[in-house]
């Protein structure tokens, strides 16, 4: 297993998260890529989207089925500015490459917020930290392993 991945396992098990990593045998870097190998639909995708929300990290765990509306993430959180984060950023946050970011195992906690459009699926499918794991988990895990806040991100 990737060493990213080994850090997002033993974060998960910290937490006492119930899924274990899958490694799947093509690179997962889009939502449909990732529900196309899992056989699920793709909203059941949990999105991990960094933007830099003035300056800092800013964690979005969305559904694959929608995008995320930045000016209205910025209004959530008091922001002036939201917007995408370079690839070196994200890697800077979170230890991890865009197209595996996960929800957890980061070097610092990154403030987050978790789609409520995810809690219209019973298993959900995230990230393990290489754009070729992920882990099952659940929209009220992820938010307990996170520490993520419910929004409506789209």
């Amino acid at each position: 297993m990737h060493p990213n991945a080994e850090l997002v396992a033993d974060a998960l098990k910290e937490r006492g998260a119930a899924g274990a990593i899958v490694e799947l045998p093509d690179s997962a870097r889009t939502a449909q890529a990732a529900a196309d190998q899992l056989g699920c639909e793709v909203g059941a995708i949990a999105n991990s989207l960094v933007f830099a929300a003035d300056g800092a990290p800013l964690l979005v765990l969305t559904s694959g089925a929608h995008r995320v509306d930045t000016d209205r993430v910025a209004a959530l959180i008091g922001a002036e500015k939201v917007g995408r984060a370079t690839p070196e950023f994200v890697r800077e946050a979170t230890g991890q490459p865009i197209g595996g970011v996960a929800p957890v195992g980061h070097p610092a906690p990154i403030r987050t917020l978790v789609d409520v459009w995810l809690r219209r699926y019973d298993e959900v499918w995230a990230a393990g930290g290489h754009p070729h794991t992920v882990f099952p988990t659940s929209y009220d895990e992820l938010l307990r392993i996170t520490g993520g806040t419910p929004a409506e991100v789209g």
